[in-house]
C-alpha cells in the first residue's frame, strides 16, 4: 500500500491558503484561489452544506430546471489516468451549470517532461477559470494548486479520492436518511477511495469498518491523521468480513488492483479472495444494507454479478451522483450561490 510519507504533509486540504501565489517566482498578496484537494480541512457543516446543494440541484433537473451560474467559465481537465466517471460528470456538470470545459492527457501536455509542473500551472491558470487533475502522484495535485492561481481541484491521486467520498455520502443520505449514527463496512483494499470515504464519514459521525488483509489495512500516519477527526472507536479494522458487515449499513468494494499496482495482481488476487463481496457475505448483513462499489468492477472478482444486480445495490445511483456533487463542489470553487 502507498505511504503517506512519499507525500507532501501540507498536501492536505487547502494548500493555497498556507502560502502566497508565486507570479513569476514572487510572491503576491492576491486573494487564494479555493483549493477543493482533500477533506481534511472541511468540517461538518461545510460537508453536509455542499450535500445539500447537490440534492436540491438533483430534485431540480429532473424537474428539467437548471441554473447556468457558470456562464463563461471554463474547466481545464487535465488527466493522467483513463476516467468514465470523473470525466464525463465534470463535463457534463459544467454544461448544466452554463460553463465549458476542455479535456487534456498528460501525453499531451508532459507534465514534468516537456513542461515543469509550474509552468504548466500557470499557463493553464491563463486559458482557465479552474483546474480537475487526475493524477498517479498526490505531489502532482499539489505541486500545481501551489503555482495556480486558479481553483485546483483533486480529481483523484494515489493517496485520496475526496470527489468519489462526497457522492458515496449523498448516496449514502438519499438511500439511508440521517447519516450520524450509520456503519459502512469497506471489504477490501485500504486505498485511496477507503481513506477519503473513512474522513468523510469521522467529520459526519459515522463508524468506518476497513477490512482487508494484513498488509492492506490503512497506513500508520493516515490513522493519527483520522484521530483528530473522531473518536477512535469511530475507525475500526478487522480481517474478517462476516464481523465487518454484521451491523453494517453500508458495505462497500472497490478492486482489489488499483492503475499502478499491476505488477501486484496476482499476489492481490490471492490475498483479497476471502473479502470477496458475494451472496453468502451478503446474507450475514441486515436486510436493509446498501451495497456500494467506486466502479470500474471487476465483476466475480471483489463483488460477483448477482450482488452488482441486486436490489440492495446501489451502484449505479452512486455513480450518477458522482455529477450532482461536482455541480455543488464546481459552485463552491467559483463561489457562487
Amino acid at each position: 500500500m502507498l505511504r503517506i510519507e512519499k507525500h507532501d504533509q501540507r498536501s492536505f486540504g487547502q494548500v493555497g491558503l498556507d502560502m502566497n501565489l508565486r507570479k513569476n517566482g514572487k510572491a503576491s498578496s492576491a486573494l487564494q484561489p479555493r483549493h477543493f484537494l482533500d477533506l481534511v480541512d472541511w468540517d461538518s457543516d461545510q460537508i453536509l452544506a455542499l450535500l445539500k446543494d447537490a440534492a436540491k440541484m438533483k430534485a431540480a433537473l429532473a424537474r428539467g430546471k437548471v441554473k447556468t451560474v457558470l456562464t463563461g467559465k471554463v474547466l481545464g481537465m487535465l488527466f493522467e489516468k483513463p476516467s468514465l466517471r470523473t470525466r464525463v460528470s465534470f463535463q457534463s456538470a459544467m454544461a448544466h451549470l452554463g460553463g465549458g470545459s476542455i479535456f487534456l492527457t498528460n501525453q499531451e501536455v508532459g507534465m514534468g517532461v516537456r513542461e515543469s509542473l509550474p509552468d504548466v500551472a500557470r499557463n493553464l491558470s491563463q486559458f482557465c477559470d479552474a483546474l480537475v487533475l487526475r493524477t498517479f502522484e498526490h505531489a502532482t495535485v499539489t505541486e500545481v494548486a501551489r503555482w495556480a492561481t486558479v481553483p485546483v481541484i483533486n480529481g483523484l491521486s494515489d493517496y485520496c479520492h475526496p470527489c468519489q467520498a462526497l457522492g458515496d455520502l449523498l448516496t449514502m443520505s438519499e438511500t439511508l436518511g440521517a447519516l450520524k449514527g450509520l456503519t459502512v463496512a469497506f471489504v477490501g483494499d485500504g486505498n485511496n477511495v477507503a481513506r477519503s470515504l473513512a474522513l468523510g464519514c469521522a467529520k459526519l459521525g459515522l463508524t468506518f469498518i476497513l477490512c482487508a488483509p494484513g498488509g492492506y489495512t490503512f497506513d500508520k500516519p493516515f490513522l493519527q491523521l483520522f484521530e483528530q477527526f473522531a473518536p477512535t472507536d469511530r475507525l475500526i479494522e478487522t480481517s474478517d468480513p462476516k464481523a465487518a458487515v454484521k451491523n453494517a449499513d453500508v458495505i462497500y468494494t472497490d478492486v482489489w488492483t488499483s492503475m499502478g499496482q499491476e505488477s501486484e495482481t496476482a499476489e492481490r488476487l490471492k490475498k483479497f479472495q476471502p473479502f470477496q463481496v458475494n451472496e453468502a457475505l451478503l446474507a450475514r448483513a441486515p436486510k436493509h444494507a446498501k451495497v456500494m462499489h467506486c466502479l470500474p468492477a471487476h465483476r466475480d472478482e471483489e463483488i460477483t454479478d448477482a450482488v452488482m444486480e441486486s436490489d440492495q445495490s446501489v451502484v449505479f445511483q452512486q455513480a450518477g451522483n458522482r455529477m450532482h456533487i461536482q455541480k455543488a463542489l464546481l459552485k463552491w470553487v467559483f463561489g457562487v450561490k
